[in-house]
């Protein structure tokens, strides 16, 4: 299929909260397939749509392990979490070579639909846990940088922000959150 044009921080479309999809079309399914090429292409482990500038509530996720495959989650809540929780270094496609420790739940359980519109639950724990609760973030336009100190997250923008400009990355003037 295509690969898309991942958008960095501090593009708008990161912050919003994604819409609901209604009907799952073959623009769906393409939109998927697209997600997935581009995810591979980047190096990632998860993508959600607003990271390519698409409004909708679908992320997709491989972490790698060989008893799975890619998944695609459409419309996907979180209905239960651990109190036991993990810290561990996140980093998002968003935010390129930036990183930081994150604190999250360790298990988490989650209802969303297949490609095939099918309703699944399933539960995840670990890197896994980890990738969902980041993916669903971005739905509700919340970004990794929000579960970490303002001192950490002035560095983290303080060290993208040079970065870019040191690509020469065209877009929305840079803004502290």
């Amino acid at each position: 299929m295509t690969v898309r044009r991942i958008l960095y921080y501090p593009n708008p479309v990161l912050r919003k909260e994604a819409k609901l999809i209604s009907k799952i079309t073959r623009e769906t399914r393409h939109l998927a397939r697209d997600m997935l090429d581009t995810m591979y292409d980047a190096g990632g482990i998860g993508l959600a749509a607003p990271q390519i500038g698409v409004s909708l509530q679908m992320f997709t996720m491989d972490c790698g392990d060989e008893d799975e495959q890619a998944r695609v989650f459409i419309n996907p809540t979180i209905i239960d979490s651990s109190e036991e929780t993990e810290i561990a270094q996140e980093g998002c496609l968003s935010f390129p070579e930036q990183y930081a420790d994150v604190e999250r739940p360790f298990h988490c359980s989650v209802r969303y639909r297949n490609l095939v519109g099918k309703i699944v639950k399933e539960s995840f724990e670990g890197l896994e846990a980890r990738c969902v609760q980041h993916e669903i973030d971005h739905l509700k336009g919340k970004l990794f940088i929000d579960h970490v100190s303002i001192l950490q997250r002035n560095i983290l923008l303080h060290d993208l922000k040079k970065l870019l400009a040191e690509r020469q990355v065209s877009g929305p003037k840079f803004q502290r959150s």
